[in-house]
């Protein structure tokens, strides 16, 4: 099925007309703010930037606004949240642009026709926020389900449309709605996990990279399963023939049974979840693994501090952590966890053997994570190659434009 594309930029007339958009509320960029970067792209306004008067002040989280530029040009249709630091998100280039089941229905299906050409079976992120022009929303594809994640108020506001626009669309038989997460937090919006259509009654199987995985679609970490980390699991692979590997930070398999699927001869999986790992567990014995796979619950740096004083070695470590520095502030911290992380994974690599580091840490740029990565190696007394730097899958395109929607990186080590 083709969907027409999203609504194309509209002429901008010079001198806004109150009347052209039906009496909608205007917030204005103040005189020093960064229009330029609006009208290129750039879809975020911060507090500090929008004049907040008595009138913005008094919007409705998740409110829709004509943006303008300090000399009262419009820009387009924006959100407005007071109560966030990104006070407006770009909606539409069209200030006049409405707002209905149509308009998401034309969004989502252009996401929708990308996957389709990207992948033979329906499990992939459909939705990527702002790089697929539906800003602060993600939406999981597991086969006939679908878990939404509003982390912004506007999308909370049009939860409605959105759900049958999605179902219009794909024509997925449940929906989920997973409101957990920081980023609903610093929206003002409470948590709330539930079933919005559909039954939703068990952990959802999927298979990749010649694994199944079992995604927990109500209970889980975010939507249930990470597809960013697709396409690394499947370089990971590569290097596991004959291996011995060490899965840090393995959620529900992970990395560890892509590796088995690759060969590996024996693989650890380490998380503080025990759901998590049972899951893992019983995703190892569909998948035919069963034997060969073996999990260990505890806080990761305690387990591989443990596992360095018992001797243990492996042909082939991953770590992939849960964001270290989700925002700037976090960042020197962050950094200094990375480099705490490669410390004590090093010394737990064979000779020979391989090394990989991730972080899904968008504050913490590629050049700062390798350094950090480079700087822990070094201090745990081991040296090595960069074989391969991997990033997030396809169905998590970048915005080229925001930084923030490119979060993943994934450091293969070859180390002496």
């Amino acid at each position: 099925m083709t969907f027409p594309s999203p609504t194309p930029p509209a002429t901008i007339p010079t001198e806004f007309d109150e009347a052209l958009y039906d009496g909608r509320p205007v917030v204005r960029l103040k005189p020093k703010a960064e229009a330029r970067a609006i009208r290129h792209g750039f879809p975020w306004v911060y507090s500090d930037e929008l004049v907040t008067d008595r009138r913005t002040q008094s919007l409705a989280p998740g409110a829709l606004a004509v943006l303008e530029d300090a000399d009262r040009r419009p820009l387009g249709l924006v959100t407005v949240n007071v109560k966030s630091k990104i006070i407006a998100r770009m909606i539409d280039r069209d200030p006049a642009a409405e707002i209905d089941q149509a308009w998401f229905e034309a969004r989502i299906g252009a996401a929708h026709d990308l996957r389709q050409r990207l992948f033979a079976t329906p499990f992939y992120r459909l939705v990527h926020a702002e790089a697929d022009g539906l800003p602060g929303v993600v939406i999981d594809r597991f086969g006939e389900v679908a878990v939404v994640q509003p982390n912004a108020a506007w999308a909370e506001a049009h939860q409605d449309a959105l759900v049958a626009a999605l179902q219009a669309v794909t024509g997925v038989s449940a929906v989920v709605k997973n409101g957990t997460g920081r980023a609903r937090g610093l929206e003002g919006l409470a948590e709330e996990t539930r079933v919005l259509a559909g039954i939703v009654d068990a952990p959802v199987p999927v298979v990749m990279n010649g694994a199944t995985y079992l995604a927990d679609l109500m209970g889980g970490q975010k939507t249930g399963l990470f597809f960013d980390q697709r396409p690394n699991h499947a370089f990971a692979a590569r290097l596991a023939g004959g291996a011995r590997v060490l899965d840090v930070f393995s959620h529900v398999g992970g990395f560890a049974l892509a590796a088995l699927a690759g060969g590996a001869v024996s693989a650890l999986a380490v998380d503080a979840s025990a759901a998590a790992l049972e899951l893992a567990e019983r995703g190892a014995g569909l998948s035919g693994f069963g034997e060969r796979f073996a999990t260990r619950k505890g806080d990761a740096f305690d387990v591989m501090e443990a596992l360095g004083a018992e001797g243990a070695v492996f042909d082939l470590v991953i770590c992939d952590p849960p964001a270290f520095a989700p925002a700037k502030p976090a960042l020197e911290a962050g950094l200094r966890a990375y480099e705490r992380l490669a410390r004590l994974a090093a010394p737990l690599v064979a000779p020979g053997g391989y090394l990989v580091l991730c972080s899904c840490s968008h504050a913490a740029d590629l050049q700062a994570f390798r350094n950090a990565s480079a700087r822990g190696i070094g201090r745990g007394g081991r040296r090595g190659q960069l074989l391969h730097t991997g990033f997030a899958g396809p169905d998590h395109p970048m915005l080229l434009q925001l930084a923030e929607s490119a979060y993943l990186k994934a450091l293969f080590f070859r180390l002496n």
